[in-house]
């Protein structure tokens, strides 16, 4: 036994070096074919010993591609039944179709995909239970995973390649290092040849040559590895055991350089992440800056139309999707089904672009309606449309719950939303980056309206002085359901974004009133200017705050009383509105 175990593992380490040079060989051949790989790995099937299988495998180029992995994870799962005939001859073969009365089945050989047939040319049938599936061991899973590992070295596709070089570089194991270098002398692509360098240097941290390994610390340094820091403190401790100075002090100076470097990723991160929370702020408070800073209106359901927006993206969602079925009285048999055009791929993806307008419209019309309802007869009289918007709020809330119930949602995020770009070892993930444009065009949109359009020149006249403005013959009704249904549109446009990144519940829209209030009140009530230099403000200070002291509800407490003192030094906000009405 124990010789046996030998030759196993000499078999093993020959077969791994033999591996990385026909890795490295790989990447400038021609792919094999899928029946050079059916061939090999029945030849490692049909073996009859387990060190034998594993020499099989090794044989199998590493550039072998999709099919390799698939027959060998069909080997692992026991997808793959040896048929022996009355000779003793050995079939590789795979089952198909359904089971007949007598629970047999078809069978194809794994050879070819072919139909198993006896010398008559008939079919085999084959019962599972009579015929012994492949079986695997420690070794030759050990041998799969080599083979799969050092094959996606050259995978065509890039995530699959640079997954596969960062994690072969993270094992630290000098025997894969041949297959890196000659990876390297071929690679194209700049990110997975930056990538190569690192795992390069990793795995040269257990060269025995200490030249090599101080060569190695320095290039981790230079190009700031933040994955290869636990190694190298490691080589710093066992090089300071050792007394090799050199090793160990390069070892530390390549941490220093990578600690310099961790600081400006988290300083631009943190920057980003800001301005990123300072958008979702100003996106979620522009609407209000319509309703409160220009009308004047205390509408404590801002944040329940925000939901209408949410849910409205919801609704749309499903309807690309598989549909959608409603129970507004959990405790009747009433429902509601909308069909969905079971959209995938990029089709579904569309279903955000169409949820936008979607969830301004929806928003837009239930904030006229509470306007024709209720705020119309509030006007000038804030602490009244303040207790009625609230009340407003709560019955929305539970209409919301009995229509959607009580629990989230589930919102899929489209997939040109979901990614990332990094730079630098600073992600910039693509929904933050969608939220600081969505922004940009809003704001622009509304100083648009407010600014360059009738209406908004109405809007103007009206909020400024509406008496005169009714003299003049401006129909200021009118003018105010307009203005009240903008402000709601816009904050439906919120929920609708607000959608893929956080919660979508009846009571979502809690989460943002208060920041919404607090982003108008410090930028200045009616100013535009003050609302967006407010929000990014708060976005940046609060993230800043979290990021160094280590604790978001602490930094979100010492943001609000920032915010408090603000604005016992200056009650009118960043900026002060002048206007007639105000001054009244």
């Amino acid at each position: 036994m124990l010789l046996r175990n030998t030759f196993t593992c000499a078999l093993i380490v020959l077969g791994l070096a033999s591996l990385l040079r026909s890795s490295a060989l790989a990447a400038d051949g021609p792919a094999p074919s899928e029946a050079t790989v059916r061939a090999a790995v029945v030849e490692a099937l049909t073996k009859q010993e387990s060190a034998e299988q594993v020499a099989a495998l090794r044989k199998i180029p590493v550039d072998a591609g999709p099919i390799a992995a698939e027959l060998l994870t069909l080997w692992k799962e026991g997808g793959i039944y040896l048929h022996e005939d009355d000779e003793g001859k050995i079939t590789p073969v795979t089952l198909t179709g359904e089971k007949d009365a007598d629970g047999k089945q078809a069978a194809l050989l794994l050879l070819d995909k072919s139909p198993f047939k006896d010398g008559e040319g008939k079919p085999i049938l084959i019962d599972p239970a009579e015929v012994s599936g492949a079986e695997t061991d420690s070794n030759i899973r050990r041998a799969m995973k080599d083979l799969t590992d050092m094959a996606a070295l050259s995978n065509p596709d890039l995530k699959i390649r640079l997954r596969a070089v960062s994690d072969v570089g993270l094992e630290l194991n000098q025997e894969k290092l041949p297959a890196l270098l000659e990876r390297q002398k071929v690679e194209t692509h700049p990110e997975v040849k930056k990538a190569l360098e690192q795992s390069i240097a990793l795995t040269q941290l257990k060269s025995p040559d200490d030249a090599e390994r101080i060569k190695a610390c320095t290039t981790l340094g230079n190009i700031g590895s933040i994955p290869s820091q636990d190694a190298l403190k490691t080589l710093a401790a066992e090089a300071t055991k050792e007394g090799k100075k050199e090793v160990a002090a390069a070892a530390t100076a390549a941490l220093e350089k990578i600690a310099s470097h961790v600081k400006v990723v988290n300083t631009a991160g943190t920057m980003f992440r800001g301005l990123s929370t300072g958008s979702i702020l100003l996106v979620v408070a522009i609407g209000l800056a319509i309703t409160f800073g220009l009308m004047g209106v205390i509408n404590m359901a801002h944040g329940e139309l925000l939901v209408v927006g949410a849910y409205t993206t919801y609704v749309v969602q499903c309807i690309f999707g598989a549909g959608l079925t409603l129970a507004p009285f959990s405790q009747s048999s009433l429902t509601f089904t909308i069909p969905g055009m079971h959209a995938t791929g990029a089709t579904f993806s569309v279903y955000f672009l169409v949820a936008l307008p979607c969830s301004f419209l929806m928003a837009a019309l239930v904030g006229i309606a509470l306007e024709r309802g209720i705020i119309r007869f509030l006007y000038k009289r804030p602490l009244e449309s303040l207790l009625a918007t609230w009340g407003v709020s709560i019955v929305m809330q539970q209409l919301l719950r009995l229509v959607f119930g009580p629990q989230n949602v589930a919102l899929e995020s489209p997939a040109w939303l979901s990614g990332s770009w990094v730079v630098n070892d600073i992600a910039f993930n693509w929904n933050r980056l969608f939220v600081i444009g969505f922004a940009v065009i809003i704001i622009v949109l509304t100083w648009a309206v407010l600014n360059k359009t009738p209406l908004g020149l109405l809007i103007r006249s009206v909020m400024q002085n509406r008496d005169m403005a009714a003299c003049m013959g401006v129909r200021t009704e009118r003018v105010n359901m307009l203005t009240f249904g903008f402000g709601s549109g816009l904050a439906g446009l919120a929920g609708a974004f607000i959608s893929q990144i956080d919660n979508v519940g009846p009571y979502t829209g809690q989460n943002y009133i208060v920041d919404s209030f607090m982003t108008v009140v410090v930028g200045g009530v009616g100013n535009m200017i003050g609302t967006v230099i407010s929000a990014l403000g708060i976005g940046v200070v609060d993230q800043s705050l979290q990021q160094i002291l280590g604790n978001p509800v602490l930094g979100k407490i010492l943001v609000l009383g920032t915010i408090i003192l603000f604005l016992q030094w200056r009650p009118q906000g960043i900026f002060v509105t002048r206007s007639r009405s105000l001054e009244s």
